[in-house]
């Protein structure tokens, strides 16, 4: 059957409508913070105790399990659970975790080791979150950030499109910056010698992302970022708001972050409620008075309305000016912070559920 010259160019323009109707999807990744996975150590025995109490057993995730006294036990530290939980979240509509990345030999980087020797990994990306104060210092640079650089070789890392190697710099201050790095100056050239190492290896040019609040956007040009982010978004006054209020307030950050100019990756947040760690105080946390803030929580969500808060992030990673092409979730694991996505006892999957259906094919 043979078109005439006009329905042609009909069907070219709509064809055209279409396609920038409907733009490519941005991958959505969830932050993982790794505390469960060396059992006895500092880390894991603190969040044990965080979620022990009764009240916070829904929290604890699918492979936990509970001793007689009902204290917590958590085990996170075997290939089979690493596997599963990677089904579980490429099921779930994800594209990539985002892990906390530490020292060589920490505990909290058992969690990765499990993630790379996997065999389950495929269709599963993964990129680095690393705390500045782990880089050390102008006088004595971290060991890990050679090791960082090299890292973003491998073939699972995340990449935009022009195949870039995605990395995250976060946890960082104006005055940790004074303090370790003598000022922007230093930590510029700290950033300059990193994406050096990165070229070297061959990895590319590292997109370096800040993960800062919008006030230091000049520190992030000063430093020679690409883009900004935020590890997660909370009022730290609200006192048991609806969740709807925190969807609110992370959607209001990522219009606050483009209006910087600078590129930017959206974080959806998955909860915000540190009444565990308030009851209990973990290590890390020295300022923290057992029992002080513990009216000052957001409410959970429902596994809807968090997909649905995830699936306006991808949105707007997709569709926005500013958008530097995928987003992020916080978290996979902040259990007892209140933010998860992971399965919980004895298994409760709604969230990745709800997720998959918001976020689609």
């Amino acid at each position: 059957m043979r078109l005439s010259r006009r329905a042609t160019l009909l069907g070219a323009a709509g064809a055209l409508l279409a396609a920038r109707r409907l733009p490519a999807a941005a991958p959505m990744g969830a932050i993982r913070w790794d505390a469960w996975q060396v059992p006895g150590s500092p880390t894991t025995r603190a969040v044990e105790r965080s979620l022990s109490p009764p009240e916070y057993h829904h929290r604890l995730p699918f492979f936990a399990a509970l001793n007689p006294d009902s204290s917590a036990r958590i085990d996170g530290g075997s290939q089979a659970v690493m596997d599963r939980e990677i089904a579980l979240a490429r099921a779930g509509g994800l594209g990539f975790f985002a892990f906390l990345a530490y020292p060589r030999g920490s505990a909290m980087g058992r969690g990765l080791e499990l993630f790379l020797a996997s065999s389950e990994r495929r269709g599963l990306r993964f990129c680095l979150i690393c705390e500045l104060r782990n880089w050390g210092s102008a006088a004595q640079p971290a060991a890990l950030i050679a090791e960082h650089a090299m890292l973003l070789r491998h073939p699972d890392q995340l990449r935009l499109a022009d195949g870039r190697p995605v990395y995250f710099l976060g946890f960082l201050s104006q005055r940790l910056v004074e303090e370790r790095w003598g000022g922007p100056v230093g930590l510029a050239a700290a950033v300059d010698r990193f994406r050096q190492q990165a070229r070297r290896s061959e990895a590319g040019d590292p997109f370096l992302v800040l993960m800062v609040r919008p006030e230091l956007a000049e520190l992030a040009r000063q430093i020679g970022a690409d883009a900004l982010s935020s590890y997660s978004i909370a009022d730290g006054a609200a006192r048991g708001e609806p969740y709807r209020a925190l969807s609110a307030l992370a959607e209001a950050r990522w219009e606050a972050l483009a209006a910087t100019g600078l590129k930017v990756v959206p974080t959806a947040m998955a909860g915000w409620d540190r009444r565990p760690r308030v009851a209990n105080p973990v290590p890390w946390e020295g300022a923290q008075r057992p029992g002080a803030g513990m009216d000052r929580y957001y409410r959970d969500g429902t596994a809807g309305e968090i997909a649905a808060h995830a699936a306006r992030a991808r949105a707007w990673a997709t569709q926005h000016p500013a958008s530097a092409g995928f987003g992020l979730i916080y978290a996979w694991n902040e259990n007892d912070e209140g933010g998860w996505l992971v399965p919980t006892l004895p298994f409760d999957d709604s969230r990745l559920r709800a997720l998959r259906q918001a976020l689609g094919p």
